[in-house]
């Protein structure tokens, strides 16, 4: 777990950024067009390369900077301590031009009294000149009043490209699963996801962070700006899931984060299970960006590693993608117990030969069952697929052949529940 500081340092992240200002007639957002790729979702950097995402893109950003406001708080007292209660990567960019104010319905899966929020900075200059949290509401709506964050007790800040700040712990009740409003007003790039998986979120142009009532404007429903809500509580299990897409939660054009496998599993176990999926990596982007998406997170104790649908297909990719299987779960053994998963079936291959692709998937999840990895197993594909044919789901598991849909995602957080029971985990 690193926590890195900068200056106003600027630091270059591959491809570019998605840009969307505000209209200047209307005073709106413009709502973005959603992926146009079904089986994997499109890319939002327009620079990205014409291959598709099943096939992770050779990013080559392998640094972050965070930003810590203030000095970390002292000690808490024995039997609590800042846990995530809510992630994601945002390894993606969104821009706007003139003061947008973003409010992001999330749910944090932490029962505690004091909160911090960490927001990430895009391909770009990000300024947030104020930003509050509170109870989500009905359409939009704060059910309590906004309370302000600050950050070294100043109300906003200037950061670089790829920068994560942290505002300073405040007190604000939370119970497990609550739904939050954080609101915050923004200009320059900001780390956004590639899905649309939060609905009931909203962007409009100007500053409205503190208006309890909607906040109007457009729908916005992809992560953008908050990366990371950590929930001071009692100590305890808290984990996180790394993976692509399907680990990401993209069923469709529209999705909802809480009907991903990572979410039904935190609401059976009743613990914190973040997502840091990010729809078309492979194991090298994964690799490049471990420190900053995944290993600067607090309080984890265990991983659950659902990752290489999209590094399949290559001549000789099999043993390329053990190498770096390996190489994820040295690098995560010191940081939390590692949990990997079999490759769910996958019943078409859009651009690499479909029976390589189909060959490899085989024979890595052999290895996987045959130990290869030394880590404890989750055997997902085993739920997923037909008995009769590996490479096909169960009838009503499937979006489009490559991505379980909201059945298969329920199927998937059983098996990993009765996993964890069974071994005496949870």
């Amino acid at each position: 777990m690193r926590l890195w500081r900068a200056w106003l340092g600027v630091l270059v992240c591959a491809g570019s950024a998605l840009l969307a200002c505000a209209d200047s007639t209307t005073g709106e957002l413009p709502v973005e067009p959603p992926p146009t790729d079904m089986s994997e979702p499109a890319s939002v950097e327009s620079s990205s390369p014409e291959e598709s995402l099943e096939v992770a893109p050779a990013l080559v950003l392998n640094d972050e900077r965070r930003v810590r406001a203030t000095p970390p708080p002292a000690p808490a007292p024995p039997g609590n301590s800042f846990q995530p209660g809510f992630h994601q990567a945002l390894r993606w960019s969104h821009s706007v031009g003139g003061i947008t104010t973003f409010r992001l319905r999330i749910p944090v899966a932490r029962e505690g009294g004091r909160l911090r929020v960490t927001f990430r900075s895009g391909d770009g200059n990000l300024t947030l000149q104020r930003a509050t949290v509170a109870k989500a509401g009905t359409d939009g709506a704060l059910a309590s009043m906004p309370v302000s964050l600050t950050f070294g007790g100043k109300t906003g800040f200037t950061v670089g490209a790829r920068t994560h700040v942290t505002s300073d712990p405040v007190d604000f009740p939370v119970s497990f699963r609550d739904d939050l409003a954080i609101s915050f007003e923004v200009r320059g790039a900001l780390g956004a996801s590639a899905i649309d998986a939060f609905p009931g979120s909203s962007a409009r142009s100007g500053a409205y962070s503190a208006v309890p009532a909607a906040l109007g404007g457009a729908a916005f429903e992809r992560a953008v700006g908050v990366a990371t809500v950590d929930v001071e509580g009692p100590t305890g299990r808290a984990f996180v899931a790394l993976g692509d897409s399907i680990t990401e939660g993209y069923m469709d054009m529209k999705n909802d984060a809480r009907n991903a496998w990572p979410a039904l599993v935190e609401a059976q176990l009743g613990v914190p299970v973040v997502n840091s999926g990010v729809s078309g990596q492979g194991f090298y982007d994964a690799l490049e960006f471990l420190d900053g998406e995944v290993l600067t997170l607090e309080g984890i104790t265990d991983c659950i590693l659902l990752l290489g649908t999209n590094d399949l297909g290559e001549d000789g990719a099999l043993g390329q993608l053990q190498a770096r299987m390996l190489r994820m779960v040295e690098r995560l053994r010191p940081f939390c117990r590692v949990w990997v998963s079999t490759l769910l079936p996958k019943e078409k291959s859009n651009h690499s030969p479909y029976a390589v692709v189909k060959s490899q998937r085989v024979s890595f999840n052999d290895w996987l069952r045959q130990g290869g990895t030394g880590a404890d197993l989750i055997d997902l594909e085993s739920v997923t697929r037909r008995p009769d044919n590996v490479h096909l789901f169960l009838e009503g598991l499937v979006a489009d052949g490559i991505h379980p849909n909201a059945e298969g995602h329920k199927v998937m957080a059983t098996e990993v529940v009765r996993t964890l029971r069974e071994r005496g985990e949870l």
